[in-house]
């Protein structure tokens, strides 16, 4: 049983192909177009789905959409008509979109499929589960858990924000939901917004402001109480009321009040680009722990309602790594898997499998495999061919190796002796994390590579921190983490003996001179509150990385490296070998590393634009 599954119109559009219960490929669509977080329908993740399978639209069982658009319609219709005439300009916008494409969204996925490739119409059978729903199957069907708690928690999908289900074998049972406009995922976003970061994109960067806030500040506690007495009612079993009267973004245009905002808070909405002040990082450290409490209250619900002792986590707020490592640490539950791409792009994975264990009532497979994601890798590999090519196409030098262990050897000493380099290898990551083989990697001992890889190969800001990759076997070495962490989403401490001790005035130093007190012996992947999101490497998974990080650990003694996205500010992960090539060549990267071919940095040919990169990128 061949199953498509699609996620679209909104942000972050994928496609997912699974054959019975094997995930054969999924991607992003903008890893193709080049255009970060595109809602566009996934045309390009749909043909590599269907050819990667070696099947045509005639050959699937069901093509799957990951949500109900009429019913999302309902939602805005009563919405609009419940605030009139509050949000006529929201209304006005929305509707002929509404009208011409999302109502007839059956039609449209027929005719979007057309340009994919001819069908036969009277074949194709569409389904259209609801997106919580999606969200759950995403997280609950690649494990082997036969029984689990499912929490799903994001900013809003047809009614639903937040939903506890419990799956057990083939079957998800929806058990409560929390619905608009009463959203954890939404009240994280109104913060982000009123900081000057951008919305569905910038989340992330609150989430690694925050540890900048003083723990011991006055304004903190101020901050935390202005939250939880005037923005949110926060209720025992994890629900929550957001208090309209300071929110835009059931019927505006933006997401706040920002008048209201700033007479709560006591100043204005940030500027984006604009000088980060303390006051920006202690709300954004009160706004992850109200975050982190409520979080840890739907699953103490999640496992009343349950009692289970397993826990899947989805849906776009499941992406904060620090409430992650937080609700770990609770012991709530006994194992807590959380699908790699949480977010929206995952939801047309979730619906394939929906569609294939609910629609059509079919058992799962069980392997030995605890994580049937297969590391992620489930995007577009590129041959000795395609990478020839690429350097033909622009004159390229490289050393071609005679075998991976050279690759393997060269790297490690490259890395060693202070180099970046550009990773390349096998098939693309599937969600926002790069995993080891689209992945910008460094030397994690090196106390200048943070800085260097903000503000010299990323172009971003210069606060924003740095991953680990550390060999699952040498992780309890560097990290207090009693679990495996293959999709960098846990944050846990650096261990204790391997922290250098804070200054007696360390609270009140600036932002940057926080930034660059070397907090640990691996300092560009220690964050300022001694944490770091884990990626543990598997040699059964991954071999190639893994066995990278062990030929560096072989030179160093240490099993652990720096781990960043292949990409900078504003564009998507590369993709393809010359979506690599020009990263190189426009940053200060010093090698780029694919398959078995090295490209050195300094031996390639002048490189000429045909246009601003900076500009063809937005800053997210």
């Amino acid at each position: 049983m061949k199953i498509l599954g699609i996620s679209a119109f909104y942000h972050d559009s994928a496609a997912a192909i699974i054959d019975d219960s094997e995930i054969l490929a999924v991607a992003q669509e903008e890893r193709f177009t080049r255009v970060k977080h595109d809602p566009s329908f996934p045309h390009n993740a749909v043909k590599y789905c269907l050819d990667y399978a070696g099947v045509s639209i005639d050959d699937l069982d069901a093509v799957v959409f990951y949500d109900k658009p009429l019913l999302k319609f309902e939602r805005l219709l009563e919405t609009y008509y419940g605030n009139s005439p509050k949000g006529l300009l929201s209304f006005l916008a929305a509707m002929p979109v509404w009208i011409k494409e999302k109502m007839f969204l059956k039609k449209l996925i027929r005719d979007e499929l057309k340009r994919v490739g001819s069908y036969d119409k009277k074949k194709l059978k569409l389904l259209f589960p609801e997106h919580h729903l999606s969200h759950a199957a995403s997280a609950f069907y690649p494990t082997n858990f036969s029984k689990a708690a499912i929490l799903t928690i994001d900013g809003v999908g047809e009614w639903a924000t937040a939903s506890i289900c419990y799956g057990e074998e083939n079957q998800i049972s929806i058990l409560k939901e929390l619905h608009f406009p009463h959203s954890l995922g939404l009240l994280y976003s109104a913060v982000t917004y009123f900081t000057g970061f951008k919305v569905n994109s910038g989340e992330y960067k609150l989430m690694g402001l925050a540890p900048y806030g003083n723990p011991d500040s006055i304004d903190l506690v101020r901050y935390i109480d202005i939250i939880k007495t005037k923005l949110v009612d926060i209720k025992e079993d994890g629900s929550i009321l957001l208090n309209q009267e300071y929110f835009n973004y059931a019927t505006e245009l933006t997401m706040v009040n920002e008048h209201k905002w700033e007479a709560l808070f006591g100043f204005p909405r940030r500027k984006s680009e604009s000088l980060l002040e303390q006051h920006h990082c202690d709300l954004a450290l009160a706004i992850q722990q109200v975050t982190e409490e409520v979080v840890i209250s739907m699953a103490k619900e999640a496992k009343r309602l349950t009692g289970a002792s397993n826990l899947c986590l989805a849906g776009g707020v499941a992406l904060n790594c620090v409430a992650n490592g937080k609700l770990q640490n609770a012991n709530i539950f006994d194992n807590i898997y959380i699908q790699p791409a949480a977010g929206d792009a995952g939801g047309a994975l979730g619906a394939a499998l929906a569609a294939r264990h609910i629609s059509f009532d079919q058992p799962r497979n069980y392997t030995t495999d605890y994580d049937h994601m297969q590391g992620a890798y489930l995007g577009p590999e590129f041959s000795m061919l395609d990478i020839e090519k690429m350097a033909r196409k622009y004159q390229a030098n490289f050393q071609c190796c005679e075998n991976f262990e050279q690759v393997a050897e060269q790297t490690a000493e490259l890395l060693a002796t202070g180099n970046v380099i550009g990773w390349f290898q096998g098939r693309m990551e599937f969600g926002p994390r790069a995993l080891g083989n689209r992945s910008i990697i460094a030397d994690a001992r090196n106390p200048e590579m943070q800085k260097k890889l903000n503000l010299k190969i990323k172009y971003r800001e210069g606060f924003r921190p740095f991953a680990p990759s550390v060999l699952m076997e040498d992780a309890a070495k560097f990290f207090d983490l009693e679990s495996e962490s293959p999709y960098m989403l846990l944050v846990q401490p650096v261990r204790k003996e391997r922290q250098n001790q804070l200054p007696d005035d360390y609270n009140e130093l600036s932002l940057l001179d926080k930034l660059y007190f070397l907090r640990s012996d691996i300092p560009s992947i220690t964050h300022i509150d001694y944490s770091a999101r884990i990626q543990t490497v598997h040699k059964e998974t991954n071999p190639r990385y893994w066995s990278l990080i062990n030929e560096f650990k072989a030179l160093t003694g240490y099993g652990v490296i720096v781990n960043t996205s292949f990409n900078v500010r504003g564009e998507p992960i590369v993709c393809t070998p010359e979506d690599a090539y020009k990263c190189l060549m426009r940053t200060e990267m010093d090698y780029l590393v694919i398959g078995h071919y090295i490209f050195n940095k300094m031996e390639q040919p002048q490189w000429k634009e045909t246009l601003d990169w900076k500009k063809e990128f937005v800053l997210d």
